[in-house]
């Protein structure tokens, strides 16, 4: 009988790894963050770590996986979706480019998620092909909602699961849920590990491809003050055509073009400084760390993105 393989995939956020900052001595972090009982133990001499990497991911998150390939010890394994080399014509194509292409210049959205599937999820199960796999998820036992049952009336948390594989070889298990590890233990981690946050969250507040179709209105201004050239790419991907009343954006309500106009930029730094304010008023008890996501609107309850990109 062929043993388990145990991977932990990397998103290049927060929660993946801090997960694996936590597996990587879980009775360690228990006793720090104060948790009880038997804490999961990722078998580290059989570990894999892997970041499904699209060619379209910001600077900032590559430099984090450096930050983390030097705490663990252990390489992280970069996966690309398996597409045709790019010819000396197009030397800067990306794997993106290549599937946008295969479907018919339509943008991926929250609708149609065929970038996770194809650049992320695919790469991932090939990467595993049969094997049975232990697959380390990162969500937290704070992510999800209340919800009443019809028939008892009684209340009850539904965690979130998210967008994963579902291949029927790969288990996949929730440390952070099973031992009742919240957001705030996720900022103990990776501040008490020296390993830190990525750089991105000063302006952004999920890792991901740089044109994330799950941005808000202010990140996609993040973008454009921080990666100017980025930002041209991402708005060269976008086609209107108002004779034709043919309209591919990245967000159903405006096109980059528009959003990047001066009014509206000051517009929507306006009501995102009014937003942050309000959450921050709602709340009693905020830590320095909290405090320093607030700043990238973390505070709100971001249970729409994959769990493959964003954890």
């Amino acid at each position: 009988m062929i043993e388990a393989r145990h991977i932990v995939a990397f998103s290049g956020g927060k929660d993946s790894s801090a997960l694996a900052i936590y597996l990587h001595n879980p009775e360690r972090w228990g006793k720090v963050l104060g948790k009880s009982g038997t804490p999961r133990r990722l078998p580290l001499e059989e570990a894999e770590y892997v970041f499904c990497d699209t060619g379209t991911e910001l600077a900032e998150t590559y430099d984090y996986l450096d930050r983390l390939e030097a705490y663990l010890g252990r390489p992280i394994r970069r996966l690309r979706a398996k597409v045709p080399p790019s010819s000396p014509d197009e030397p800067d194509k990306t794997p993106f480019d290549h599937y946008l292409e295969l479907y018919g210049g339509f943008l991926p959205s929250p609708n149609a998620r065929w970038c996770t599937r194809v650049l992320k999820l695919k790469p991932f199960e090939d990467y595993i092909g049969e094997d049975p796999v232990v697959s380390y998820v990162g969500i937290r036992a704070d992510e999800g909602e209340w919800r009443v049952d019809r028939k008892t009336r009684r209340k009850y948390f539904q965690h979130r699961k998210g967008y994963i594989s579902t291949k029927p070889n790969i288990t996949t298990v929730f440390p952070f849920i099973e031992d009742g590890l919240e957001k705030a233990d996720i900022y103990r981690i990776l501040h008490d590990s020296g390993v830190g946050y990525p750089e991105y969250y000063h302006w952004r507040s999920r890792s991901g491809c740089y044109f994330c179709f799950f941005q808000r209105k202010s990140e996609w201004v993040g973008l454009l003050e921080n990666h100017p050239e980025l930002f041209e790419r991402a708005k060269a991907y976008e086609k209107v055509d108002l004779e034709k009343g043919e309209r591919f954006t990245w967000s159903d309500a405006e096109s980059l073009e528009e959003l990047s106009t001066p009014e509206r930029i000051a517009e929507i730094k306006h009501r995102t400084k009014m937003h942050e304010q309000q959450l921050r008023n709602r709340r009693t008890k905020v830590t320095l760390m909290e405090q320093f996501f607030d700043e990238v609107r973390e505070l709100d309850n971001s249970n729409s993105g994959c769990n493959i990109c964003h954890l």
